[in-house]
């Protein structure tokens, strides 16, 4: 039988080893696998758009309450602050929260003490300046008429000032200023209010506080948490103490100063210096002795002179003196680290990190100094700063220059 043409090309097509290679599938059932979507691609996508929406939700809940987180972490240091205060009434047989409340409220009464003499003084000068300036301003019109040939009058000024447009709109604009500042004054009571509740029940149930936090961790990290907050109880209780012992000296020197120069409100003025100087880091000396400065400028220019010749002096006297004796053993911290620590804490928290950043830095670096492994330093004259091989070179050296 003769092959067909079909018959030529399967032979022609065949496999040389006798077998036909099998066929693809159709067409139609290959685009099909292809063409379907993964499974695991939609969980993938809603699970994707779950963390996104998770995070933008968190990041919103942050930034809403990161003024409460800010007085809760004041609120804390002062907690521990006065932590020893109130465990040696406790130990002596009184009730936590009794003794937090004695502590709390001759607190409140020192400060209220010392605003309401700040602002009696504050008031009487401003009254004294605006009763004075009369006068002045006829001075200083006699002096420019003496010297620049001019005919200006008292009156003359007063009308202008009164009848100027610029006055007008400074009024307008402080009217309606006021319900902002008012707005800013009732915000403020209410963050002291809110830190003061927190840092009560802080101090208060403080053992309480301890034990809830330890019953949910092993008993080697209960000891860990335990030494921690020890630590830091002992370097920011004496980190205020050692700070409120300086600004007694301090007020009590310059108190010395102002009253023998009869600058008036001189213990206002030196418990102003005290406390200003020590509670604000860095630009604090400066900011207490301004005040002092200008208020005996108003009596005597060279009075003011005296003040900062004083204030400079003392303030040398206490860095290098006074400070290093009281604070070698509460917060025994190097004095580039402490500036680098308030730096760090007035970036990231203001004027509040600037406050708690050297205790919190005193803190972390007793906690963390048990676990550095610390060694014997050999006795090298290079760890005292000396090189005793080069300088001896270098000064054969110049010898053999000079012996030519």
């Amino acid at each position: 039988m003769a092959p067909t043409d079909e018959t030529a090309q399967v032979a022609q097509q065949a496999s040389p080893f006798g077998t036909t290679p099998p066929s693809g599938p159709p067409a139609g059932d290959a685009a099909a696998p292809s063409g379907r979507m993964p499974r695991w691609l939609p969980r993938a996508m809603v699970l994707a758009l779950a963390l996104v929406a998770v995070f933008q939700l968190g990041s919103w809940a942050f930034h809403q309450l990161t003024s409460l987180l800010i007085n809760i972490l004041i609120a804390f240091f002062l907690a521990l602050a006065i932590e020893p205060a109130v465990s040696w009434m406790a130990s002596r047989g009184m009730r936590r929260g009794l003794a937090t409340f004695l502590v709390f409220f001759g607190a409140m009464i020192a400060i209220a003490g010392f605003i309401t003499l700040l602002g009696s003084m504050l008031a009487g000068q401003i009254i004294k300046m605006i009763e004075g300036f009369p006068d002045y301003l006829d001075s200083v019109i006699n002096w420019i008429n003496t010297h620049f040939h001019t005919d200006l009058r008292r009156v003359d000024i007063q009308d202008s000032l009164v009848h100027s447009d610029w006055l007008r709109k400074y009024v307008q604009n402080s009217a309606t200023g006021v319900l902002d500042v008012s707005a800013q004054v009732l915000g403020g009571l209410f963050k002291l209010l809110t830190i003061a509740l927190f840092s009560f029940y802080f101090a208060a149930d403080g053992p309480r506080l301890r034990r809830a936090l330890c019953s949910v961790l092993p008993p080697a990290r209960q000891a860990e948490v335990l030494r921690a907050w020890e630590i830091a109880v002992d370097k920011t209780g004496g980190y205020l103490y050692s700070r409120g012992l300086m600004a007694l000296i301090s007020g009590i020197a310059h108190y010395i100063l102002l009253e023998s120069l009869g600058v008036p409100y001189a213990p206002v003025l030196g418990v102003w210096v005290g406390l200003v100087s020590q509670f604000i880091p860095t630009i604090g000396t400066y900011l207490a002795g301004a005040l002092p400065m200008l208020i005996a400028f108003t009596i005597d220019p060279w009075y003011a002179l005296w003040v900062l010749i004083f204030v400079v002096i003392y303030q040398q006297f206490e860095n290098y003196v006074l400070q290093p004796k009281l604070t070698a053993k509460t917060v025994d911290i190097h004095p580039a680290v402490a500036f680098g620590s308030v730096i760090a804490g007035t970036a990231l928290l203001g004027a509040v990190g600037a406050l708690i950043a050297i205790p919190a830095v005193a803190t972390l670096q007793a906690f963390l100094g048990a676990y550095v492994k610390r060694y014997d330093v050999t006795d090298d004259p290079r760890v005292h700063g000396h090189r005793t091989s080069g300088q001896g070179r270098f000064f054969a050296r110049v010898r053999g220059l000079f012996s030519r």
